[in-house]
């Protein structure tokens, strides 16, 4: 049998949808939405909401930098954590020409928290302990509600 009616050429360019008109139409979340943030993006935000708190009661962390590591490394300061405990933040000393640090790291304060505000509230207890040791001050002295839950 002939058949009359030629078949139709396929569309160029890749097939984004299925047949029926279904399927993934574009991303479930636009980039300025927190669903679209990463955990290092919202770990990043934790640790600026903590620094920005403590900045409004001392002017001097200005010259204080905050840095976010994924973990402690075994031969860096205080390698010698041994297998028990892991540390979740340090301190390095202002030198010549650079400024004093306060490292946070992120993987381990993850690991021991459930949800963002317990996450959030370990942070800052990290972040006012790290600024205590640094500024020769009792946590306390840094933060009146450090320790407060």
């Amino acid at each position: 049998m002939d058949n009359p009616v030629p078949p139709r050429a396929a569309a160029p360019g890749p097939r984004r949808r299925d047949r029926h008109g279904r399927g993934m139409r574009g991303p479930i979340a636009p980039p300025q939405v927190p669903l679209a943030a990463s955990r290092a993006e919202v770990f990043a935000d934790l640790v600026q909401d903590s620094v920005e708190r403590l900045e409004r009661r001392w002017a001097q962390l200005a010259e204080i930098d905050f840095l976010i590591l994924e973990v402690p490394r075994l031969d860096g300061p205080g390698g010698g954590w041994g297998e028990d405990s892991v540390p979740l933040g340090g301190t390095i000393a202002a030198r010549e020409g650079h400024p004093a640090r306060v490292v946070v790291y992120r993987r381990p304060i993850e690991i021991r928290t459930k949800g963002r505000d317990e996450r959030a509230a370990l942070v800052h207890e990290v972040v006012v302990e790290q600024v205590a040791e640094l500024l020769g001050l009792t946590p306390e002295t840094v933060d009146p509600r450090y320790g407060e839950d």
